[in-house]
């Protein structure tokens, strides 16, 4: 055979196996990654190992704020109720926030959603979350002291609720901001008015004011064109990533950029039109339904409630790796992701939910160890 003969055969094989490679991920796309950008951590062989149970016999564990020494408060959607969690398990029932009103019987979405504190807790602990009323959605605060909670106090109301697309995933980030995901509630035309807070993620002062460095003005958005966000995380750069899902096409991982548009509802998926930003990864909808993201060591594990799996994707900067499915069908629907204070990764299913058989002793807290 000659040299050239095969240099090609070499290249038809490389090309072959590559394809294979992708074929194998399952029905989702995502822009490849220049091997000078693969970063060491985000580049090792993966591993994903179960190391306990923390918590069983909860009822749509949804939020999970980290407590300085390593417990978390979790709220449970439906009841309304908050639990400490013990970092090495056990359960204690911290309260119940008053004002939630969930629509879980009924099929939907709305109830007590997300919690996150501040990096102050200790010398000021004071708890958030995002709660359904009658009337919207919105973000309180409570202090939480002796392990009992105090009584809410609004920071952001006039969010739109609907029986489902509430959003409700809330987080500080680097910069001591706090951000607010939301969804249009099923009326998608909120996604693109500037003057709703559906379908965006705001960015707002711990106390619920307008930071002077948003991208519009006198308004809490941040980004704005989106259908349903659960999911916020930032990498090692502070870079914000969010996962959104999608209607019956694509599900979306995206890099969230001050101001941008992500299209809902002109556009879901892939997209070429300049106006607005497209996304880093997309998944048929029944692979993915991606709700918690957390990011360890710029690698995104991402909870997937209608695919029944943990989503690994590696960050490079602003480009990701190929993705990779661990846990499918083991526990169900997977929809909080968090990284606790140790490196480990917490992990709730919501398999309670009203859109699932829920297993023995469902739903549960699992603790692992990801890389």
């Amino acid at each position: 055979m000659t040299s050239s003969l095969r240099g090609v055969r070499v290249l038809f094989v490389s090309a072959l196996t590559a394809a294979l490679l992708v074929a194998a991920a399952g029905s989702s796309w995502a822009a490849p990654v220049p091997a000078h950008r693969c970063a060491a951590a985000s580049c090792a062989p993966p591993h994903v190992r179960v190391v306990g149970t923390l918590a069983r016999d909860l009822r749509v564990p949804w939020g999970i704020a980290f407590l300085p020494n390593g417990d978390a408060l979790v709220s449970g959607r439906d009841a309304g109720t908050i639990v400490r969690v013990g970092r090495h398990g056990g359960t204690t029932r911290v309260g119940r926030v008053p004002g939630v009103v969930s629509n879980g019987a009924s099929g939907g979405e709305g109830g007590l959603l997300g919690l996150a504190v501040r990096n102050n807790f200790s010398t000021s602990p004071v708890l958030y979350a995002y709660v359904s009323t009658r009337s919207d959605n919105r973000v309180v605060r409570m202090r939480y002291s002796g392990g009992k909670l105090g009584r809410p106090h609004a920071v952001i109301t006039g969010i739109p609720r609907g029986l489902h697309h509430n959003g409700g995933r809330i987080a500080f980030g680097p910069d001591g901001m706090l951000y607010v995901t939301t969804g249009e509630s099923g009326v998608p035309a909120l996604a693109q008015r500037r003057s709703s807070l559906g379908g965006k993620i705001l960015r707002a002062t711990p106390s619920g004011g307008v930071p002077a460095d948003n991208p519009f003005r006198g308004s809490l958005i941040y980004s704005l064109g989106h259908r349903n966000v659960e999911g916020l995380a930032w990498d090692s750069a502070g870079r914000l990533w969010a996962t959104e899902f999608g209607e019956h096409t694509w599900d979306e991982l995206n890099l969230v950029r001050p101001g941008g548009n992500y299209g809902w509802p002109a556009t879901e998926g892939p997209t070429s039109n300049a106006r607005y930003v497209a996304p880093k990864v997309v998944w048929r909808t029944d692979n993915a339904g991606p709700s918690g993201i957390a990011i360890i060591r710029d690698v995104a594990w991402i909870g997937g409630l209608t695919g029944h799996r943990l989503w690994r994707v590696p960050l490079n900067g602003t480009h990701v790796g190929a993705k990779r499915a661990f846990l499918t069908g083991r526990f169900g629907r997977l929809r909080t992701a968090q990284r606790a204070p140790d490196g480990s990764l917490w992990l709730t299913t919501s398999n309670t939910d009203g859109r699932a058989t829920p297993g023995r002793r469902d739903d549960r807290i699992l603790r692992l160890s990801v890389g």
